[in-house]
């Protein structure tokens, strides 16, 4: 059971019985312990291209800086190589070869000055015949082990695999091969699968069980339509997301001078709040303050790097007015209210529409101007063109969280399938009359509880529950109206008097189309 908040002690100490009748099985991600939030570092690609400028003393001047602007301390920590480092043949010995002219010194020599630095060295090469560079370059297919095996030896920590001059080979074998020959090494490399989302069955349904994030578009390019473009590519997968496993919408343009500073800072709130990896794409030799600025902000970055591990989901998307929330690992929820047109525009939402009701007020953090505010419910926000406000929002009071999925069930299953839920999943009952869930709460002392259930109804039909308290009925028909979608989390609230000691509040399916999936309860 995951708690929100902590009660004082003359306060109510709730407690739950986790015996569940049923339990969906669920997709477990690559379990090579890696990863564990979105990495965090840089990729020289989107600055340099297959270009003179991308060598040796530019990547030992990116860890130089992430050392010595902070950047290190914030969380950045892989410095990564992309595509033109080697040369165009293998060796006799079948081998890939840095290219001297760019790495004199090799590329074990990089690596090893990048971990003296306290950091983390990653490499790209292709799951094809070659990379993508036009120059030709050897790919890894058919040369998995050997090449597997190569990056071990040069200490690299992470591996970039793209999908060009892939022959036609099926790309679940071709990665699924590159994951095996890493993890025969012994060496803990993070594996990144660069497919694109271009083939069936989708990357985001079988990349859990194979590598540690993978993209989910083609590449980003520097400008507002192909950030925002990738954007709504990526927020709709939320359900794929988890830690050790992670959406990829491409790295960050953050300093490349194609975006205004509201659009990069847009770019970055986005990123942070879908969970994405966040490798840096600008040469921070050349950047300006602002791009560090952005970069460092640590309360974004905390978002991004929540160790509960949830992807945000849209809550409503209206004209391009976007509200996305995120669950984080305290019960706070992360909002953002984004603007994808170009004039400012007013939007706004509520604690019960981001499925954080049932708190007398809210405090509202800006992670970007660092204001502070409270509210009884609403959250609202003057929202500059192509810009985004974002919130961290914490409930105020004692409030204790009991997961349904660690409730009795009578009829149905936990599931995970619709993202936007608190703790690991949600109950899911029998479409019929009678299918209850109950909650086991010990009070210290008798008094007057608010309960705030979260709940999804994908329907346009109430799905109403009596709710009952050891035994007598509290609330006739409580109302579950539809949300919208079965990603979109909201709650209802109802007033009950505990007694001292033990408490059974049940939560009944009053209509043949049972209960709204359940998500937890709050006590309050």
């Amino acid at each position: 059971m995951r708690l929100g908040r902590i009660l004082t002690a003359a306060a109510l100490a709730l407690s739950t019985v986790i015996v569940p009748t049923i339990t969906a099985p669920q997709v477990l991600a690559l379990e090579n312990g890696l990863a564990r939030t979105p990495p965090m570092g840089f990729n020289n690609w989107n600055t340099t291209h297959c270009t003179n400028t991308f060598n040796e003393a530019m990547i030992k001047g990116i860890a130089d800086i992430f050392v010595n602007r902070g950047l290190k301390d914030v969380g950045y920590t892989y410095v990564n190589i992309d595509d033109c480092w080697a040369l165009p043949t293998r060796g006799s010995d079948g081998n890939l070869r840095p290219d001297p002219a760019r790495f004199p010194n090799g590329i074990k020599a990089v690596a090893d000055y990048v971990h003296s630095k306290g950091l983390k060295f990653g490499i790209y090469t292709s799951a094809g015949t070659k990379t993508c560079n036009t120059a030709g370059f050897p790919g890894g297919l058919n040369h998995e082990q050997q090449d597997a095996d190569l990056f071990a030896s040069w200490g690299v920590d992470y591996l970039k695999y793209d999908n060009c001059n892939n022959q036609g080979v099926d790309a679940v074998q071709r990665y699924t091969k590159m994951r095996d020959a890493l993890a025969r090494t012994g060496r803990p490399i993070v594996y990144s699968i660069c497919e694109w989302g271009r083939s069936d069955p989708k990357v985001w349904t079988w990349g859990p069980n194979t590598g540690n994030l993978w993209r989910t578009t083609g590449d980003i390019a520097d400008n507002w339509s192909s950030m925002i473009g990738k954007a709504k590519s990526n927020r709709v997968l939320a359900q794929y997301a988890k830690p050790g496993a992670w959406n990829d919408p491409d790295m960050l343009e953050v300093g490349n001078g194609g975006m205004t500073a509201t659009e990069y800072r847009t770019h970055f709130s986005l990123w942070a709040i879908m969970a994405a990896p966040l490798l840096i794409g600008a040469d921070l030799r050349k950047v300006n303050e602002d791009t560090f600025t952005i970069l460092k902000n640590t309360d974004v970055i905390a978002i991004d790097q929540d160790p509960l591990g949830k992807q945000g989901t849209v809550v409503s998307n209206s004209g391009g007015l976007v509200v996305y929330s995120k669950v984080l690992a305290n019960g706070d929820r992360a909002v953002a209210l984004s603007n994808e047109n170009t004039a400012a525009a007013t939007i706004s939402t509520t604690a019960s529409a981001i499925g954080l009701g049932g708190s007398a007020s809210y405090s509202l953090k800006d992670l970007w101007s660092k204001q502070v505010r409270t509210t009884t419910g609403a959250i609202s926000a003057s929202v500059p063109g192509h810009g985004t406000v974002l919130y961290r929002v914490t409930p105020s009071g004692t409030i204790n969280r009991l997961e349904a999925e660690n409730a009795v069930l009578s009829q149905g299953v936990v599931e995970s399938n619709h993202a936007g839920f608190s703790g690991t999943g949600f109950v899911n009952t029998v479409n019929a009359v009678g299918p209850y869930v109950e909650w086991t709460v010990n009070a210290t002392q008798a008094g007057t509880a608010t309960l705030t259930f979260g709940f999804a109804n994908g329907t346009t039909a109430n799905r109403p529950v009596d709710v009952t308290l050891n035994g007598a009925l509290v609330r006739d028909e409580l109302a579950f109206n539809g949300t919208g979608a079965w990603t979109t989390y909201s709650t209802v609230t109802a007033t009950v008097t505990l007694v001292a000691g033990e408490n059974k509040i049940r939560a009944t399916a009053t209509t043949a189309n049972g209960a709204a999936n359940l998500d937890y309860l709050d006590i309050n």
